[in-house]
């Protein structure tokens, strides 16, 4: 988990939002930590620890099983590339090469700059457009190599 400096007045008015000594509230106590800071930083996720009363472990389980919590930063731009069936068949393979030569990144990690993180996922359910990528959870179907540099470059 990375290390920074989390205002701790925007955290203490989501902590205030829950009773002290909770446990329960865990999830969406994350939940909301998470929209406010874009991940779950250390320093909030030790916080609400303490507030919920719940041993900083039981956090961190939390936020590894399930996939919608993110322990690093991601970019201002989520690229999330289907590499499902229908997708791959289609080429999502090839559109993640090309993504992670365009913006120097693997799959999972986010460019230094925190502009783009790059993501694939199992499925989007949107078969009949393969091979499908979304921008920030705009989605684009029958995306073909080349059209996605254009995109995340400002152009149509």
């Amino acid at each position: 988990m990375t290390k920074t400096c989390v205002d701790p007045k925007k955290a203490r008015k989501i902590l205030d939002r829950y009773p002290s000594g909770d446990g329960t509230s865990l999830i969406h106590a994350l939940q909301d930590i998470q929209a406010e800071f874009g991940y779950v930083p250390c320093e909030a996720a030790e916080l609400l620890c303490e507030h919920l009363s719940v041993p900083i472990s039981k956090a961190f389980s939390a936020a590894t099983f399930y996939k919608a919590f993110s322990l690093e930063p991601k970019g201002d731009v989520v690229i999330r590339v289907c590499t499902g069936t229908a997708c791959h068949i289609r080429g999502a393979q090839t559109l993640v090469d090309e993504l992670c030569s365009i913006l120097n990144v693997a799959p999972g990690k986010t460019t230094k700059d925190l502009k783009f993180t790059l993501e694939t996922v199992n499925c989007v359910g949107a078969c009949a457009m393969a091979p499908v990528v979304s921008l920030n959870g705009e989605y684009h179907g029958n995306v073909q190599p080349g059209t996605m540099s254009k995109k995340i470059r400002g152009g149509k």
